[in-house]
């Protein structure tokens, strides 16, 4: 059995292993999950849903909650489905003691469906590494928070990378780039930076759509095959990217000159392809593994008591610990709330508040037994995005081997188009833009 077919058999059962739920209380904090653990996107979805999940479990039974306050979550599965996404947002939006915390809904298409609906509820859409990449600007996208990186960073941190292996910008001209993408809201984010970076750099730029859910492949490697880029970048998600990988070696276009984005880099984005996967590049957020402080905590309080989302042996695979992360941003911007707002269930206006002032320095990273997994990061009203870097990871038939040292984006280039985008969305849509310099 294949693995896509055997994650897509054992759906039912990962999501009963799993414990989709943390029982609520009179006046918890309630947090939504919504997860797919079922379908194409399955072998991606469920260790994220996992190391979120873990991290919930692991405040309530060390921490009995945050501050005293109990936490309760609901799992609801979308199925990577805009139009479930939506469902799932509105059945759990007004659950708790004070309705919805915060929506991660790791899904960049319902992301752009609730941009249109959080502003009116009033709750904060947490979209770490992905979503709108103009949204990292605050005054305009008050709800949204692209915390850690977007698409555009993503784009431009590749591009970088290529150039300095190329030996500089220069050396880029007349060379061919393509992206084979998703063809969907979250494949097409990063293609107005390729787009534009080709006219002043002088590369080849080529995209290359593939349709959901992505098994079907062939024309799109036919065109490699015919085109021979220099180099492939892949913005896939689920089977779409292992196929890739496949169809890579099929057509003999060389792995090692393929980058994956941060959601193309995961275990089971490479596995399925065997030897053929190996030399695969792709971006890394963070690094994979269960050797952190957090992680003996999430054993020691969780697995240990039997009340763990996955297989021991799973925790700290890539998306797990990507999981991990998100639900601590969660928290933390639940725990920052409450220090203006006291001790008691956070609204998710609260909590947007609590957002837009998160300051993780690296003494409280440290403190949360992150150190080594998250960077320092601080967030504003202007800025939702707090920092943006990434490093080359390479597959080496085993492991995800480190290639590159951490490579920030370059906000000088990329902040005044996110602005001019930002602006441009927010005339669109009548919003006043806030004054953040009158913000506290």
């Amino acid at each position: 059995m294949s693995r896509f077919n055997w994650y897509v058999s054992a759906a039912a059962a990962a999501a009963m292993l799993a414990g989709t739920a943390l029982p609520a209380f009179a006046q918890e904090q309630f947090i939504p999950v919504l997860s797919y653990r079922s379908g194409a996107y399955a072998p991606n979805g469920i260790p994220f849903a996992n190391g979120f999940t873990d991290y919930l479990k692991l405040i309530q039974e060390r921490d009995g909650g945050v501050n005293g306050v109990k936490l309760a979550f609901e799992e609801c599965e979308t199925g990577y489905a805009t139009d479930r996404g939506v469902e799932c947002y509105e059945r759990l939006k007004a659950k708790g003691a004070t309705g919805a915390s915060a929506v991660s809904p790791l899904s960049t298409g319902i992301t752009f469906a609730l941009t249109e609906k959080v502003p009116g509820d009033k709750i904060p859409l947490i979209t770490m590494g992905y979503g709108r990449s103009e949204s990292s600007v605050g005054s305009v996208f008050t709800w949204n928070f692209p915390i850690l990186g977007t698409y555009w960073s993503a784009a431009d941190i590749l591009l970088q990378h290529i150039a300095q292996i190329s030996g500089g910008t220069a050396k880029l001209k007349g060379k061919k780039i393509a992206l084979v993408y998703h063809d969907s809201p979250y494949g097409k984010e990063p293609i107005p930076v390729l787009e534009d970076r080709a006219k002043s750099w002088g590369y080849k730029f080529q995209a290359i759509p593939v349709t959901h859910p992505g098994v079907e492949q062939k024309s799109a490697w036919l065109q490699i095959r015919q085109s021979r880029p220099d180099f492939v970048f892949l913005w896939g998600w689920g089977v779409m990217n292992s196929t890739s990988v496949k169809e890579a070696a099929a057509v003999n276009y060389p792995r090692d000159k393929m980058y994956g984005v941060w959601w193309s880099g995961a275990e089971p984005d490479v596995t399925p392809a065997g030897d053929g996967a190996k030399g695969y590049n792709a971006l890394a957020l963070h690094p994979p593994g269960s050797d952190f402080v957090v992680h003996r905590e999430v054993f020691k309080h969780v697995y240990d008591k039997g009340k763990g989302s996955a297989k021991k042996e799973e925790v700290g695979e890539v998306l797990y610990n990507r999981g991990l992360i998100n639900a601590m941003l969660t928290v933390e911007g639940i725990r920052t709330a409450m220090a203006k707002h006291g001790n008691k269930p956070m609204t998710g206006e609260q909590v947007r508040w609590g957002l837009e002032n998160l300051d993780l320095t690296p003494a409280k990273i440290a403190a949360l037994g992150f150190e080594g997994l998250v960077p320092a990061v601080k967030l504003s009203c202007a800025d939702h995005e707090g920092v943006a870097r990434a490093y080359i990871q390479q597959w080496d038939g085993k492991k995800w081997v480190k290639k590159s040292d951490w490579i920030a984006a370059d906000q000088s280039y990329l902040r005044p188009m996110m602005e001019a985008a930002a602006k441009k969305y927010g005339q669109g849509k009548n919003i006043q833009p806030r004054d953040c310099g009158k913000q506290s």
